[in-house]
């Protein structure tokens, strides 16, 4: 699917994009934001209506930085990106139509631009996947590993420049990091490859293809970044990796890469095999190895109790086995990065959510508390103490600590539906059932068919 420019959308959706433009001028930003939602939906390639549905949903919210960017957060969580993340699998389109519905409420969501680039690379958007890369670069401007992915894209689209002044502000942080450094040199090569296409690409016309001359690499490329690859295209793909391993015995990237495509393929030992070939590597100590690592472990779990006969007669008993070892090797292995990175607040929301799931509520509280401090999990973090709280019957604790997180939380999305339900159960919980009215009713307002609160506010007029 090719970007497009005006002139080759249909007559239809050129009308809709007018009617938006005239809507944005006359400062009727709701009205603009549903109009370029509707364009978007006809046409997705349409990159300059994308452009200017972004910049209606950030006026929206207030321009979306200093104070507002740090307090809307957590979006990840929502129930619209768990569906996205479904839709990706069969239907990119609706995945990108899911994505702007995210960022209509909350344009920094970090959940809603990963489903939109993802959603714009299985259909060959370039332009688009970079656009939403860019922000999310914005919102973690430490993360290597999306700044390298930031850098691919952006070549795809034909522009180096904003990915080579991101990874030239990592290397200046860390000099002597390899994975920078290598994807630096990949960048100037696509450059040097690209030189004489951006034109194409900047008005629509071309796509990454146009600007590679090596037609196979560009099919790699792309096959690479697909959201689900065929069992053929994994085969081809641990075939050239395994083959550049040869000559590129150092490329450490390409070992992560051919190890998560082993993943993917449930070769677990191989990919084991070549996980700790990194691991025993100068770029062995990185939270984000570890993290894929213990991920894989999860997947084999997983794999595991897929191919239990569910014919046995102890069958339930095999599964509940094998979840509990799961859940126990998860909670150990988190443990061990909590002591090796004591300060990356992300790990200690992930441990809290482990000690919540197996019900230690008190280590659980210590961990959610140091959490807070990561402003992409604050609130997501704030939620779980609450209900940590609730779950020690300190009633009180739970309703002061969702209170708070509920003034925070600026967008009455899905996320804040979920606190101020939580905290209606708490006043009901302590005695206040008027109180508890109130909360559900701020939720009937806006969704009278969210979970029960129908029913509770309704009654409460009989």
């Amino acid at each position: 699917m090719p970007e497009k420019s005006i002139t080759e959308i249909s007559r239809e959706a050129r009308v809709l994009y007018t009617k938006a433009q005239e809507a944005s001028q006359r400062e009727n930003t709701d009205y603009a934001i549903a109009l370029f939602n509707q364009v978007l939906e006809k046409e997705p390639g349409f990159f300059e209506c994308r452009k200017a549905l972004r910049a209606e949903q950030f006026k929206k919210a207030g321009g979306g930085g200093g104070f507002f960017k740090r307090m809307l957060s957590g979006a990840g969580s929502s129930p619209l990106v768990a569906k996205g993340q479904l839709a990706l699998r069969t239907n990119p389109a609706n995945a990108l139509v899911i994505g702007e519905q995210i960022l209509n409420s909350d344009p920094n969501s970090s959940g809603g631009h990963r489903l939109i680039a993802e959603a714009a690379m299985a259909l060959e958007l370039p332009r688009t996947a970079a656009f939403s890369l860019e922000i999310l670069i914005k919102n973690s401007p430490k993360d290597k590993n999306l700044a390298i992915e930031f850098a691919q894209a952006s070549a795809d689209a034909g522009d180096t420049r904003p990915a080579e002044k991101v990874l030239m502000d990592l290397l200046r942080e860390n000099p002597n990091d390899g994975e920078i450094n290598q994807a630096l040199k990949d960048l100037s090569a696509r450059k040097t490859l690209g030189e004489g296409g951006y034109g194409a690409l900047e008005g629509g016309k071309g796509s990454y293809r146009d600007v590679l001359k090596n037609k196979e690499e560009a099919i790699s490329l792309e096959q690479e970044k697909r959201v689900a690859k065929s069992e053929d295209v994994n085969d081809r793909l641990i075939k050239e990796y395994e083959a550049r391993l040869q000559t590129e015995t150092n490329n450490l990237k390409l070992v992560r890469s051919l190890a998560e495509i082993y993943t993917q393929k449930k070769q677990f030992d191989q990919a084991f095999a070549l996980y700790d070939r990194v691991k025993n590597s100068e770029m062995g100590n990185d939270p984000s190895l570890e993290q894929a690592i213990a991920m894989t472990r999860v997947k084999q779990f997983d794999h595991q109790i897929e191919q239990l006969n569910p014919f046995a007669p102890d069958h339930a008993a095999q599964v509940e086995q094998l979840k509990a070892e799961k859940l126990n090797f998860q909670v150990a292995e988190c443990q061990k990065r909590v002591e090796r990175y004591p300060t990356d607040s992300a790990i200690r929301y992930e441990m809290g959510v482990l000690y919540f799931q197996i019900g230690k509520y008190s280590e659980a509280i210590q961990e959610f508390q140091k959490a807070q401090q990561n402003p992409h999990k604050r609130l997501m973090a704030m939620g779980y103490l609450a209900k940590c709280y609730e779950k020690k019957k300190m009633f009180d604790f739970a309703a002061r600590t969702l209170q708070n997180a509920i003034k925070e939380k600026l967008v009455f999305d899905e996320e804040k539906k979920e606190l101020t339900y939580t905290l209606g159960n708490v006043l009901e919980s302590m005695g206040k059932k008027d109180e508890a009215i109130e909360q559900y009713k701020l939720i009937y307002e806006v969704d009278s068919a969210y979970k029960d609160v129908a029913a509770k506010v309704e009654a409460s007029y009989g």
